[in-house]
C-alpha cells in the first residue's frame, strides 16, 4: 500500500486529536479530528471521534475517566 501525503496528514491529525481527547480536551479534539475530515471526508476514526467528543462535551466523563468509551446505546 502507497502512503499517500494527504494520508500522513490526515494520520497526523487524528493522532493530535486523539492526544487532545484523553486530556480531556473535547473541543480541541473535536476540531482536530474535523480539519482530518475536511482532508478526507472518509475518515471513519475522526468521524467516530467527532461523535464521541461531542457526547462529552454535553455529558463529561466522571473524574475518574481512564478514555474508555461507554457505549449508550447498542
Amino acid at each position: 500500500m502507497i502512503v499517500t501525503e494527504k494520508m500522513h496528514q490526515v494520520v497526523a491529525l487524528y493522532n493530535q486529536g486523539l492526544a487532545l481527547y484523553k486530556e480531556r480536551k473535547f473541543a480541541e479534539a473535536k476540531a482536530t479530528f474535523q480539519k482530518a475530515i475536511q482532508i478526507d471526508p472518509e475518515d471513519g476514526p475522526s468521524q467516530l471521534y467527532i461523535e464521541r467528543c461531542d457526547d462529552y462535551i454535553a455529558e463529561p466523563p466522571p473524574e475518574d475517566w481512564d478514555g474508555v468509551y461507554n457505549m449508550k446505546t447498542k
